[in-house]
């Protein structure tokens, strides 16, 4: 079952450094954008991919073609990507060895979810970390 449970999610989000962020837009009107800057302003490293863009850098970071290209751990895989097309992206994050995927607002993919979670992954769906963080006044990440 996806995370639901208000101690449940802030738990993930207290946990959570480092969150690759999959349909990063570099277009400042796409909600993925402020999304992305939100995150990194409470101190997590947000590693964007999305290959229509790769090589360039958004809000400081490197733009990645694939999650399997990053090289480092990822705590989450935040997905910005049609329900549809969250699947693929939750089959990259279990490869890459994310410890959990989070499908944005208006983003449900049951299949996928339940691939998640039988790989031990955490999953939350539907839901905003940008929302859910000042919600649950989860304190600024502190880089460890």
């Amino acid at each position: 079952m996806p995370l639901n449970e208000p101690q449940q999610i802030a738990d993930l989000l207290s946990g959570t450094r480092t969150i690759a962020m999959i349909g990063l837009s570099d277009r400042p009107d796409r909600p993925s954008y402020g999304v992305m800057k939100v995150l990194q302003d409470h101190g997590y490293r947000v590693l964007p991919v999305n290959p229509q863009i790769a090589g360039e850098h958004v809000h400081g970071e490197f733009v990645w073609a694939r999650l399997a290209d990053i090289g480092v751990p990822i705590d989450m895989v935040d997905i910005f990507r049609r329900s549809e097309a969250a699947g693929d992206a939750v089959d990259e994050a279990i490869a890459a060895g994310a410890k959990s995927v989070w499908m944005q607002l208006g983003v449900v993919n049951e299949a996928a979810a339940a691939r998640a979670e039988a790989a031990g992954l955490k999953v939350v769906m539907d839901r905003c970390p940008a929302i859910e963080i000042p919600r649950l006044n989860i304190a600024p990440i502190n880089a460890d």
